[in-house]
């Protein structure tokens, strides 16, 4: 039969090798219970720099390209053409005048236009 292994790291540890009071608030300081979590800012969305006056390239893509669109309202032509918003109802209503577009719903707070048909 083989001698037994002692057991030295069940027993209670020597005063030599105990910690000192400095060393246990070290230890509870550094311990991951200690630290608390960080609660980030939240994700810094980029300013958009949508334009505020037609310029000549944008007007004639205005007149050629949104009156084949099949759903039209001013935060369409916001994201597509990279207009501001007052810029884009506008527009919504200029083209309606001209009969390039027709409205599907004019509530005040968003207006729902589609492509004219004959139909």
């Amino acid at each position: 039969m083989a001698p037994k292994a002692s057991n030295t790291s069940l027993l209670a540890p020597s005063c030599s090798e105990q910690k000192t009071k400095e060393a246990k608030a070290l230890a509870a300081a550094n311990s991951s219970k200690g630290k608390r979590k960080k609660w980030t800012k939240g994700k810094a969305k980029d300013k958009l720099n949508n334009q505020v006056l037609f310029e000549k390239a944008t007007y004639e893509k205005l007149l050629a390209e949104v009156p084949k669109y099949k759903m039209i309202s001013p935060s369409i032509l916001v994201d597509r053409m990279r207009i501001n918003g007052a810029l884009a109802r506008a527009a919504c209503r200029e083209l309606e005048a001209k009969g390039l577009i027709r409205p599907l719903v004019k509530h005040s707070s968003q207006m729902v236009y589609t492509r004219a048909t004959n139909a």
